[in-house]
Order: structure tokens, then sequence, then C-alpha cells
């Protein structure tokens, strides 16, 4: 039985301020620890705790896991050399991600313009800034086998903790699936300007693909490097994904009207709805707009139900989320989840909800 949260009955406008509010005091915390481990590192208070370091002081007697503390000290060290960061980080302009990651780059010279570039930056974009400092060589191309993966038997030292859980498991009515390990992201990282390291798993289909690709192309490129052969790879791949999905073309036909009412969006209006809203979500909160680029779709800002067209001025691009959100906001949530406007379907017992929407995109529209 799930117990309510102390935020279940607040509105959403108050949830809205007691998240900002909570995140804010995260902030003033953080920087308050960090700050009181400038100090007790520097009297080396930890030994008369009977801690050997101030890393075995945060794990320890602190009970910080061994990632936490290691950001922490690390943050705390660099703090202790720039002060600069402790204003920062009680602002929130910069992470303690970004401290992290900054650390062993900072000299007395550089690290008020380092601290300037990295303000309200992304991890991606830190590790950017720090090839563009100190770039590394290119890695080489290499493809290797990896071992087969077995069951891993667990050691004698988990049975416990193992036991524990199954008779935890055996003792529920109605037992929870365990929840499944979050994959391993495809490596990207930023080696020096405009260039990157890319590290990928893939089966023996593709490996195969990959072999045939390389003695195809021996002519235009006789080292087979597959860096070359992805490159090309993706710029066709991304060629026929934009004249499937955007309709892009060299020498687009002009566009026919029609007499009868669709859904279908035309060829022309997708590629100006794209360029316009620069391949984004164009979905505008009270924080400003979207920033997704990925699961985008097209949008009826007038929706079709309540007799918008598909023109460029009533198209726009959102992503799933955010076109979902707003089919919700105008005719209310609906079983399943996955919301498809329908001219028969809403115009049937939703004449309310559909004036409704009509109305709110006027007033959209207005403001």
């Amino acid at each position: 039985m799930q117990t309510a949260t102390p935020f279940a009955d607040l509105s959403d406008r108050d949830l809205l301020a007691a998240v900002k509010r909570l995140a804010e005091e995260e902030c003033r915390a953080t920087r308050s620890l960090i700050a009181s481990l400038v100090e007790l590192d520097a009297r080396r208070l930890y030994l008369g705790e009977g801690c050997s370091s101030l890393f075995t002081y945060c794990t320890q007697i602190l009970h910080l896991s061994e990632h936490a503390a290691y950001g922490r000290i690390t943050a705390a060290r660099a703090a202790r050399r720039f002060p600069e960061i402790l204003e920062q980080l009680t602002s929130g302009s910069i992470t303690l991600t970004t401290v992290v990651l900054l650390a062993p780059h900072l000299t007395p010279e550089n690290h008020r313009d380092l601290l300037a570039s990295a303000r309200h930056t992304s991890k991606r974009d830190v590790e950017c800034l720090i090839a563009r400092l100190r770039p590394q060589p290119p890695v080489p191309s290499s493809v290797r086998k990896l071992p087969s993966s077995t069951p891993r038997q667990p050691a004698v030292s988990e049975s416990p903790v193992r036991e524990s859980e199954s008779s935890v498991a055996a003792a529920s009515p109605s037992p929870l699936p365990p929840p499944q390990p979050m994959p391993r992201p495809a490596l990207v990282q930023a080696l020096a300007p405009e260039r990157y390291k890319i590290q990928i798993t893939v089966g023996v289909e593709t490996i195969q693909k990959l072999r045939r690709a390389q003695d195809l192309l021996r002519h235009p490129i006789p080292t087979g490097d597959p860096a070359a052969i992805v490159d090309r790879a993706l710029t066709l791949l991304v060629e026929h994904l934009e004249r499937t999905k955007l309709s892009a073309t060299g020498h687009p036909h002009a566009r026919q009207a029609s007499v009868v009412r669709s859904r279908h969006i035309p060829a022309a209006v997708r590629r100006a709805v794209w360029a316009r809203d620069e391949g984004r979500c164009a979905f505008v909160g009270a924080n400003g707009r979207c920033t997704e680029r990925g699961f985008l779709e097209f949008h009826h800002i007038v929706p079709y139900a309540a007799g918008g067209e598909a023109t460029v001025e009533t198209i726009a691009l959102r992503c799933r989320a955010h076109n979902q959100y707003e089919a919700e906001q105008d005719f209310g949530p609906r079983q399943p989840v996955l919301v498809r406007e329908c001219a028969g379907r809403w115009a049937y017992g939703y004449s309310v909800r559909t004036e409704s929407a009509a109305s709110r995109t006027r007033e959209k529209r207005a403001c």
C-alpha cells in the first residue's frame, strides 16, 4: 500500500514552488558542506576521529557514498584554492559535476575564464571545453571481439543479502518484479575540438556488415577505416531519414490545393515547419522553450477535431511528451495514453471539449 507523500495535497503552483525552494536549499546545503570540508581538511580533524584520510572520514563517519565523497572532497580542495567556486555553487551557476571535471585543469591564470565559460552549461559542454583546453590525440580505430558473457555466480559474501531479498519476496503476497538494470549508454567523449571518441558494442550481423562494407570500399577507403565507413553510412542514413520524415528534396513540387479535408500534412508544410522550428520542440513553458530534439512530432496548434488545418501557421513541432500534454489539455486524459485525434470520434460526444480546445487555442494565439 502506497503512502501519500507530504506534497500530495499541494496545488500544482505550490508544488512547483516547493520543488524550487528545496532545490535551492540543497544547493545551499551542498555549499555549506563543501565549505566545512575545506576547513576540516585544512585542520586535519579527521585524524583525531580515527580516520587516516578525509575520504575515509566522509565514507565511514559521514556515511557518504564513495562517489559522493570523491566529488565533495574534490570540490572542497578546488574551492580552497579558488574561493569563487563556492560562490558559484551557491548561486547555482555551476554544478558539483562541473567543478569535479574542471578541478584538475584550473590554474591561477585560467580559473576565472574557465569558471565563467562553464556557467549554466551541461556536462557534455564542459567536456568539450576541457577538450579545447587539453586536446588528446585521436584514438586509433580498432575492432575486437569481447569475451562471451556468462551469468555471474553470487559471491559468498553476497548470500545474506540474496537470502534476505528472497525471504522478503516470498513473504509478499504479490511480489513486484525486480527492476531491470539500466543499459550502459554508448560512450561519446570529446577528445579535442571537432574530435570525438565513440565506443559501442555490436553483434555478429553488424560486424559482418562492417567487413562487407570494408571490402566494397577498398578503392575509396584503402585502409578500411571504420570511422570513415561509419561517416559515409550516417550521411546516407540522415539523407534517407530527412526524405522520409521531413520530405526533404532538392526539387520540391508545387503544392496542389485539395478540396477534401484531411489529416495529411503536405510535404511542403513539413519542410517549412521543420526549418522554422529548427528541428526542435517549439513548446514554450513557464521557464522558456523546450530543448528536446528527439521524438519530434508535427502538432496541430488548432486541433484537427476543432477545425484545424494543415498549414505552416497551424502546424508546429512538439516532442512526444508535449504533444500528448497539449492533447490532454484540449481533450482531457484518455485511455490508452497515446491520444490520436480523429474527427469522427472526437466530434461525437466531445463537442464541449472541442469548443473548449478551440477557445483555448484562440487565447494562446492572442497572447
